[in-house]
């Protein structure tokens, strides 16, 4: 990984990280403590753009990462940029707790001033009894279902920021309600939105995201490609992501033999609270539909959805969703004719 590391920079403090290589191979990042501690700033950007503004100081706890693992690296630490107020990483599986209760008291008993995860984590969290109401829930990683952001809202009484975020780049935008799309967060990334022959294309049409400089130091990215779709156009606020689906866009055909883009299935299923699915066309044009089991009491209305927009008579089957990370939104094993 060094060979990736601009010359001359020393390395005696350099940290990795991992991504999950949804896309591809996963990739071991080059980073730096300075850079790790650069996200603050750019989730307090996009917290001050929703009226809220940190202010957890010494013998408060600022931050509790939440997860929702069969194992998850958990910790406790102090956050020298917030006066050591107290950070937290939990893990919301209940066999790491003596009992599934204990979850609930202990976040009441630390009552931490944010609270961050991703769908999948803070769709538990939102199922827990507890009394503690954070000043704002953040959800990172995956893609946040507007039903399911409206739930978290309810749930908690503050508000939910969405962060387009990776391992290779950090925070990218944040979510607007006001415009419709994700707005850029960091000053030094450059992102243009690219033709599949890697031309740039202009403001408004659709393509994939495309990434250079950025805040860590260690991984230089030259028109890096995410495999993550949208628009970009120029706001008031500056420049925004519009429709923004992660990972390649994938065609599915209908009963009537009519190709849908997986943006018509998002739209479809933007209602439903879900934490996290994934959707495959097979050989014979069947689909497989995968959903976390806390979401399976939507099943019934999901596959209704599904046959409203492909058509009565599709077959669809449900298996439940169990991986730990990221996967793959859509496939399929069809190619248009």
């Amino acid at each position: 990984v060094a060979a990736f590391v601009l010359d001359g920079i020393p390395v005696d403090r350099m940290i990795l990280f991992s991504s999950s290589g949804t896309t591809g191979y996963p990739l071991s990042v080059p980073s730096h403590p300075r850079v790790a501690a650069g996200y603050l700033a750019f989730h307090k950007r996009a917290l001050r753009r929703m009226g809220v503004e940190l202010s957890a100081g010494t013998g408060d706890v600022s931050v509790m990462l939440v997860g929702f693992q069969k194992r998850c690296f958990t910790y406790a630490s102090f956050n020298p940029l917030m006066g050591e107020a107290g950070l937290v990483k939990i893990n919301l599986n209940p066999d790491e707790w003596r009992t599934p209760d204990d979850r609930a008291r202990y976040v009441d008993e630390l009552a931490p001033e944010l609270i961050t995860g991703d769908p999948v984590s803070l769709a538990e969290l939102a199922a827990l009894d507890f009394a503690h109401r954070p000043r704002a829930i953040m959800s990172t990683s995956m893609a946040l279902a507007p039903a399911l952001r409206a739930r978290l809202q309810a749930r908690f009484s503050c508000p939910v920021a969405d962060i387009y975020s990776m391992t290779e780049a950090g925070p990218i935008a944040s979510w607007s309600d006001a415009h419709g799309g994700f707005l850029l967060l960091q000053n030094r990334l450059y992102v243009e939105i690219l033709s599949p022959d890697g031309s740039a294309l202009p403001p408004g049409e659709r393509g994939e995201i495309a990434l250079t400089g950025g805040f860590n130091f260690y991984l230089p990215l030259v028109r890096y490609r995410t495999g993550d779709y949208a628009s970009l156009r120029h706001t008031a606020d500056g420049p925004a992501l519009f429709g923004l689906e992660g990972r390649p866009p994938v065609r599915f055909r209908s009963v009537t033999n009519q190709w849908y883009n997986n943006v018509d299935i998002t739209h479809a299923l933007a209602r439903f609270a879900l934490s996290q699915y994934a959707l495959r066309q097979n050989a014979d044009s069947s689909l497989t539909l995968r959903l976390r089991d806390g979401d399976r009491h939507l099943e019934c209305a999901v596959v209704r959805a599904l046959e409203d927009t492909l058509g009565r008579g599709i077959v669809i089957s449900v298996e439940p969703l169990t991986a730990d990370d990221k996967v793959v939104q859509y496939t399929s094993e069809l190619c248009e004719q």
